[in-house]
């Protein structure tokens, strides 16, 4: 049985509660909310995954329709993709979509643990993008259980070795590995706020359609 290194194991309890939080907040029937407490959550509905909240909003799309306003591409594999544009992106940077966070968020777990312990060919092009609700939250689990697995292969020297994980569109391979622990813990924190913010604000236009 392997033991994970003790400075990784704090990083692992918080990644391991971010995303049991993001996925309570996101399928329900309860969350904590915060003390202890069971807070009702309504599971996400493929309307409220696709919600723009604002005009002008990347969100994913079907790849026949193509891209959403100043976006250049949709990033991704499969018949929906993800609003895109090579850098600098435009600016002021679009209001993104539920949809948009989760698959971001999905992506980037998935191609890290492959480029972690894995093939270490994954690709943004041939990710598969959700276009419905229960789609992307299984992927969702499915990329952070891959992620967590690669964690766990990690021993302590790895953790000083840069470049360990060799995932193409960061700065992985200018990072020791345990800096991109840290990095990824914060964007399931980051985006995970996010969508439950999206989620509170869709409950409100939803409760006041004229505002």
């Amino acid at each position: 049985m392997t033991t994970s290194p003790p400075r990784l194991r704090p990083l692992l309890d918080q990644f391991d509660f971010a995303c049991e939080r993001l996925l309570g907040r996101l399928a329900g029937p309860v969350m904590d909310s915060g003390d202890g407490a069971d807070t009702e959550v309504e599971p996400l509905t493929d309307d409220e995954y696709l919600w723009e909240p604002v005009p002008g909003c990347w969100s994913v799309r079907r790849r026949a329709d193509g891209p959403g306003p100043r976006a250049a591409f949709l990033s991704g594999g499969g018949s929906w993709g993800r609003d895109a544009a090579p850098y600098p992106h435009p600016w002021p940077p679009p209001v993104t979509t539920l949809a948009w966070r989760l698959s971001h968020l999905t992506e980037m777990l998935s191609l890290r643990a492959d480029h972690t312990a894995g093939s270490r060919g994954a690709t943004r092009e041939e990710h598969p993008v959700s276009g419905d609700a229960a789609g992307a939250i299984a992927a969702f689990v499915t990329g952070a259980a891959a992620w967590r697995q690669a964690l766990l292969s990690a021993g302590d020297t790895a953790l000083d070795t840069v470049g360990y994980c060799t995932y193409p569109y960061g700065s992985d391979a200018e990072e020791p590995f345990l800096d991109i622990v840290w990095w990824v813990n914060q964007e399931v924190l980051h985006h995970g706020a996010e969508i439950a913010l999206l989620r509170d604000l869709y409950r409100a236009n939803r409760a006041n359609p004229q505002t």
